[in-house]
């Protein structure tokens, strides 16, 4: 992040109040240069309190505690379902013991779908159950389930090529998620799209159900479900995930010219639309309490696991971080506002929601972050922002802000590009948007599965995702200029 650093010898030029350059007023013919105080970098400013905040949670916090109590003690927490209401009530209850205020929920309406009992059963050439989870928002099966055949493709163009072969059987896209790379990250939108579409795909040449490899690239026999959507397709098929062992199997047995026979049933439907809510809990500011710094996660998961890196863990670093700043009392200029999103799983309902309920005030919004990638060891943030220039300065700001941190915490960086689903819908608002950064080559092992269970968090990791969120949080509402160098409204 070469480039980046360098930036920040020249970002203080672009602030309000700047010093670097002299102020200058115009009287007559005669230019007088008005003299200034340097003004202190971030650095000068925040070091001190930076390690202070990260040294105080390292050595104690109550995250890992707080996560057990939501991953354990409540559960899944599907939209629609009794574990979410459970959820919300939990996070408004725990943030009013922490002392936070203005801590509340606004409603949303969200989908409520309901998996109901499954299976896929393999009846040619033998008896073999299939390990599977139906997709979300998938229509069911008749009772009886379908049987059909099983035709294997890899893509949109093996697919087409088949022609009318599709017609009355079930399609199965192999479509392989590459292996994690440490430069180029998970690969994950290479697969994924099939999982989203792949049943409108089948249906429109006249297939009557839809199954796919899980969209993982490590697999121990291990379904992955997630969302899917028809759009306006005419015909609906219903649609599930094998592990990536069970398609590899019925590919192998196609391409050895053996016709594979399964019995696809799924008693999926979805109810009425049902009232959930977004959480919202605050840190008031000192000085300019109207504008806000949000971080946050999003509170809903799938039917299965414990949602705990997805995404509990991003919901408890929010939360834990405020309570800390709090219990140091670290008041920063700024409003620091804690948001659970409802529904990002399958619908973004939430964060539409709280987009259109504060459309008045996002122009005060100084920054959103997000946590939705696990809670495994931080790296940092990545930002983007529809006006380039204030994007340029604060990835400059924010780079300067990664280099606070104490050695233990290890490296961390500021990066172009960043975000999440749930602040997405501020983006068009000018909201400068960052997404909490994590080394993420075993997310997708355990992502929208049963094994997304707490087992699988590290307590110190997910301490110093506390202490990354808590740190760049209180710089950035205590900075006396906004950052991005964009003036207070």
């Amino acid at each position: 992040m070469i480039w980046l650093r360098l930036l920040v010898s020249v970002s203080a030029c672009l602030l309000p109040g700047c010093a670097s350059m002299p102020q200058q007023s115009q009287r007559g013919s005669h230019v007088e240069v008005a003299s200034t105080l340097p003004t202190p970098s971030i650095s000068t400013r925040y070091r001190e309190t930076a390690e202070r905040i990260t040294r105080a949670i390292l050595a104690e916090n109550q995250a890992y505690d707080r996560l057990e109590e939501l991953c354990v003690g409540i559960g899944h927490r599907l939209s629609g379902s009794i574990g979410l209401e459970k959820a919300i009530d939990w996070a408004m209850a725990t943030m009013k013991s922490d002392g936070q205020v203005n801590v509340g929920r606004e409603n949303v309406m969200v989908r409520h779908w309901v998996r109901g009992d499954e299976s896929v059963t393999m009846l040619e050439p033998r008896v073999q159950k299939l390990n599977v989870l139906g997709l979300g928002d998938s229509v069911g099966t008749p009772p009886e389930g379908i049987t059909a055949p099983v035709v294997v493709v890899a893509d949109e163009e093996e697919l087409e090529a088949l022609g009318e072969g599709v017609r009355g059987k079930i399609v199965l896209f192999n479509r392989a998620m590459p292996p994690y790379d440490p430069r180029r990250g998970s690969g994950y939108g290479t697969a994924v799209r099939y999982r989203v579409h792949g049943a409108r795909m089948a249906a429109e040449r006249g297939a009557v159900g839809s199954l796919i490899r899980s969209v993982t690239a490590s697999s121990l026999h291990t379904p992955h479900t997630g969302g899917m959507q028809y759009g306006d397709a005419p015909t609906r098929v219903p649609a599930a995930a094998l592990t990536i062992e069970d398609t590899e199997t019925i590919a192998r047995l196609q391409s050895l010219g053996i016709p594979v026979v399964v019995n696809m049933k799924m008693e999926a439907k979805s109810l009425p639309d049902a009232v959930s809510a977004n959480v919202i809990g605050e840190l008031r500011g000192s000085t300019h309490p109207e504008e806000v710094v949000v971080i946050g996660g999003h509170i809903d998961s799938w039917d299965v696991g414990h949602g705990a890196h997805d995404d509990a863990g991003g919901c408890v670093i929010a939360m834990e971080a405020m309570h800390v700043l709090r219990k140091l009392n670290l008041i920063p200029r700024r409003t620091i506002r804690v948001v659970l999103w409802t529904n990002e799983e399958n619908g973004l309902a939430g964060g539409k929601a709280y987009a259109a309920q504060h459309a008045g005030e996002l122009g005060r919004h100084v920054a959103a972050i997000e946590s939705d990638s696990g809670v495994f060891k931080p790296l940092g943030y990545g930002i983007s922002c529809t006006e380039k220039d204030r994007e340029a300065v604060a990835a400059a700001q924010l780079e300067e802000i990664m280099g606070l941190f104490p050695p233990e915490m290890g490296e961390l960086t500021a990066r172009i590009g960043g975000g999440g689903p749930d602040i997405s819908p501020m983006r068009k608002a000018g909201v400068i948007l960052m997404g909490h950064r994590v080394e993420g080559s075993r997310y997708f092992d355990y992502h929208h599965t049963h094994a997304d269970t707490i087992d699988k968090v590290d307590r110190e990791e997910l301490s110093r995702n506390v202490a990354m969120m808590a740190t760049v949080a209180y710089i950035l509402a205590d900075m006396p200029e906004r950052f991005g160098g964009s003036p207070s409204p």
